[in-house]
């Protein structure tokens, strides 16, 4: 038989804060990282602009996360989005999506997609 462990109390700080946590996200890591270290400790207005106008395809779902953390915090916290800001954001490596690829005289490649998740916390 198999155990849970118990969840240890989330400590409540002064300022409010909200995290949000994209899982799965089909970007490369270090791809979605040097994104990432472009929005770190910026304000959400600030941030909302340069992923709008990055050339990288790793800036959309980030955009969809920031979009999203602020929504969560306008409606579950009613915080103003204009005093927002990035207080933390990191990259974590994930899965690795495996798939063969057919290939002449009956032989297959590996085609590796490489995955990872993103955290995202906006402070007031």
């Amino acid at each position: 038989m198999f155990m849970k462990k118990k969840d240890k109390p989330i400590k409540k700080n002064s300022s409010r804060e909200i995290t949000v946590l994209g899982q799965g996200i089909k970007v490369s890591a270090l791809k979605a990282q040097r994104v990432i270290d472009q929005i770190r400790g910026r304000s959400y207005e600030e941030t909302l602009m340069i992923l709008e106008l990055m050339p990288y395809r790793a800036s959309y779902p980030i955009l969809k996360l920031v979009y999203s953390a602020a929504a969560n915090a306008n409606h579950n916290l009613g915080l103003n989005e204009a005093t927002l800001f990035i207080a933390n954001a990191q990259v974590n490596k994930s899965i690795i999506i495996k798939r063969q690829k057919p290939r002449a005289q009956g032989r297959s490649y590996m085609i590796k997609r490489p995955t990872c998740n993103i955290k995202i916390v906006l402070k007031e």
